[in-house]
C-alpha cells in the first residue's frame, strides 16, 4: 500500500503548537496550495490544506514558520471521523507531516513585495523558464 504527499504552499495563518497530556508537541497549520490552471475568469485558485506535524518537528515549524511563508510538506493523508453535537458523522482529511522544508528566506520575508528581487521559491531554487529550450 502506498499512502504519500507532497505538497508546497503557504501558510494561511500561524502554526497553532499545543502539546498532548503525554508532553508530545503537535503542530497545525494550512497550506494554500495553487491549482495548475485558471477558473473561467482567468483567476488562478488555490486548495487549503490543513497540516499537523509532531514531536520536535511541531516546535522547529511553530518557531520558524508563520503566515505567508514558503513551505513544502512530506507526508501521509489522515483521514479521521468523530460524531457531532447533532449526531451527524464528521469526516476529517489533513495531512500528517513527517518532513518539513522552509522555503521563504530566513530573514523574515515571504516572498511578497520583495524589493531585493527574491523569488516566490526562496533560497533554495531558481525560476525556471518554460518558454526557453530545454537542453535535453
Amino acid at each position: 500500500m502506498l499512502n504519500r504527499v507532497v505538497l508546497i504552499g503557504r501558510l494561511t495563518k500561524d502554526p497553532e503548537l499545543r502539546y498532548t497530556p503525554n508532553g508530545v508537541a503537535v503542530a497545525s497549520f494550512t497550506l494554500a496550495v495553487d491549482r495548475n490552471f485558471k477558473n473561467a475568469n482567468g483567476e488562478r485558485e488555490a486548495d487549503f490544506i490543513p497540516c499537523v506535524v509532531y514531536r520536535q518537528l511541531a516546535e522547529l515549524c511553530a518557531n520558524y514558520l508563520s503566515k505567508g511563508k514558503l513551505a513544502a510538506v512530506d507526508g501521509r493523508l489522515q483521514v479521521r471521523t468523530y460524531d457531532g453535537q447533532d449526531g451527524q458523522r464528521r469526516w476529517v482529511y489533513e495531512i500528517v507531516a513527517e518532513n518539513v522544508r522552509f522555503l521563504s528566506p530566513k530573514d523574515g520575508n515571504s516572498g511578497h513585495g520583495s524589493s531585493s528581487g527574491a523569488s516566490d521559491v526562496g533560497t533554495y531554487g531558481h525560476e525556471v523558464s518554460l518558454d526557453d529550450d530545454i537542453p535535453f
